[in-house]
């Protein structure tokens, strides 16, 4: 392993990420030459792979003993370079261009697809890149053989398809085989030990959140806080996806939010802001209330006054626009207190405390009763272990 510790230099890390960016660079001849849109082709998986490739030179270059950072850094091209080689593939295979080293990009394609198995594995050695114990070896061991095995199994259906001449592929370049049933015995079971693996991943970091405190448990925070973010935007880009119209756009830019979970990985393996967690949070619940709030508020005064009052829609837009302003920091302060009060105790304690103090201090005459209750104030807002108060005396 040591051999491997040679390569985690500042050059490997910049290389990786230079090459994420060739790659992505690549995307637009070749999406351009397959007579597709580039957003269509690569569309978020362009911010995510961007976004992993930025988040793992940062954490490879600060902590290059720290295996995490390299993981995210590689996931950069590997993401991009699935794309690329799909191109080509649709180019070969589809469009009937005859490009050099077809059949190896076509093996290459399908080989690298299990790399993806390097996300549960992600998320499982958070936050310091090491196993949780010893007897994890062999779970990891044995899924890592699985993902060797499923490599191996996408090269031989690539090698058995270029044999026999049947290299139809799909828009994105994947293999459409007539006989992949014979495949399915073997994908169907592998799919679902990823995703269990998923789950597995997911639910030791949730168990080890509710047991770790301090600076564990904010960098756990953090990995919940960007995990939560992704499942969102996952779960929202899918139900954007099943509708139609132009709701597939809606849907690309909404799975671009997946990238919350590399960037909150990477505040919390760096100790960056690590106890702005609470913060943040009560921040983004804020928000994201008032502007559903606002946006029913909008939606309900346009439809208000141009179905019922009649009023011309550029001035109800108007209106609307001008009442929803209004509201604004009014309606944030409220929802602001309300979720500090609900989800962040400490500092909302705090805040009433200094408040209540600072209402006193206008009344205050006598020294000593003003040294009394700011000693008290401070205890009671910040929790010290000892509080001392040093007056100068002419």
């Amino acid at each position: 392993m040591n051999w491997l510790w040679r390569l985690a230099r500042p050059a490997t890390a910049w290389t990786l990420a230079g090459l994420t960016v060739l790659l992505t660079g690549a995307l637009i001849p070749l999406s351009l030459a397959a007579r597709q849109s580039p957003f269509a082709a690569g569309g978020a998986n362009v911010v995510i792979s961007l976004v992993f490739a930025a988040v793992g030179l940062v954490v490879a270059r600060h902590r290059p003993r720290n295996p995490l950072g390299w993981f995210m850094l590689s996931l950069g091209p590997g993401f991009m370079s699935q794309i690329d080689l799909g191109l080509y593939d649709v180019l070969n295979y589809r469009l009937g261009h005859h490009l050099p080293l077809a059949p190896v990009v076509l093996i290459l394609y399908h080989v690298s697809e299990p790399g993806i198995a390097l996300l549960p594995l992600i998320i499982l050695l958070f936050p310091d890149g090491r196993l949780p114990s010893p007897q994890w070896r062999r779970i990891v061991g044995g899924y890592l053989a699985l993902a060797l095995a499923d490599a191996i199994v996408q090269a031989q259906m690539s090698v058995y398809a270029l044999t026999h001449h049947r290299t139809q592929v799909d828009t994105s370049g994947q293999l459409l085989l007539s006989d992949g049933h014979a495949y399915g015995a073997f994908f169907a079971p592998v799919a679902f030990i990823f995703f269990a693996s998923w789950i597995v991943a997911v639910g030791y970091q949730v168990v080890s959140w509710r047991r770790a405190s301090g600076e564990r448990r904010q960098q756990l925070s953090w990995l919940m806080a960007g995990g939560a973010a992704a499942l969102v935007s996952f779960i929202a880009a899918a139900f954007a996806g099943a509708a139609h119209g132009g709701w597939q756009v809606v849907s690309d830019v909404l799975v671009m939010g997946i990238a919350a979970l590399p960037v909150g990985m990477g505040v919390a393996i760096l100790r960056y802001r690590l106890y702005e967690i609470d913060r943040i949070v009560s921040r983004t619940l804020a928000y994201a209330i008032v502007t559903g709030l606002l946006v029913g508020v909008y939606a309900g005064l346009v439809l208000l006054a141009t179905r019922v009052l009649t009023v011309s829609s550029p001035v109800a837009v108007a209106a609307a626009t001008l009442a929803a302003a209004a509201l604004f920091t009014p309606l944030r302060r409220r929802v602001q207190r309300a979720v500090d009060r609900r989800f962040n105790r400490v500092r909302y304690d705090g805040d009433r405390t200094v408040e209540a103090f600072a209402a006193r201090l206008k009344d205050a005459v006598e020294l000593e009763a003003v040294r009394a209750d700011l000693a008290g104030a401070v205890s009671r807002a910040l929790e010290p272990a000892h509080v001392s108060i040093w007056i100068a005396r002419d």
